[in-house]
């Protein structure tokens, strides 16, 4: 009964810590040259494909009612809030790696390829966007 009961605990575990080394879940994104949290992104998965929509912008001098008026595309003068920054990253097989997804710059319009990284088991996502290999990384911090 008593292993029975350890097994099962150490099973959760292993479930739980498994589940951190995604990016699916809640992240602040953080500003690179003020380390001011920018915004709040909710990543969630179908399908096989990741999806990430901004749910709270944090800055001091966020406008909350901001539409994306630099996007050429679907998302043109779109609220900022509720608008879907990452479409169809895909798990890359046998690693804890997620790729062939667009990102989305809301403050210039632009899309990057994409790729994301869980770092330090979980509690921080490497977020890489780039064009023909060049790009930046930024590191974005899980919400508890």
């Amino acid at each position: 009964m008593i292993r029975t009961a350890i097994a099962i605990a150490l099973g959760l575990t292993s479930v739980c810590a498994l589940a951190q080394m995604s990016p699916v879940g809640v992240w602040n994104t953080v500003d690179e040259k003020t380390k001011e949290i920018k915004s709040e992104i909710a990543i969630t998965e179908s399908g096989g494909a990741l999806s990430g929509k901004i749910t709270k912008l944090l800055r001091k001098d966020a406008k909350q009612d901001d539409v994306c008026h630099e996007c050429s595309d679907d998302r043109k003068n779109k609220p900022l809030l509720g608008l879907e920054i990452i479409r169809g990253a895909k798990k890359v097989d046998g690693k804890d790696v997620w790729e062939d997804g667009k990102i989305l710059d809301p403050e210039n319009g632009k899309n990057y390829s994409l790729r994301l990284t869980p770092i330090e088991d979980g509690k921080k996502l490497e977020v890489r966007g780039s064009v023909f290999g060049i790009g930046r990384t930024q590191t974005w911090v899980r919400v508890q």
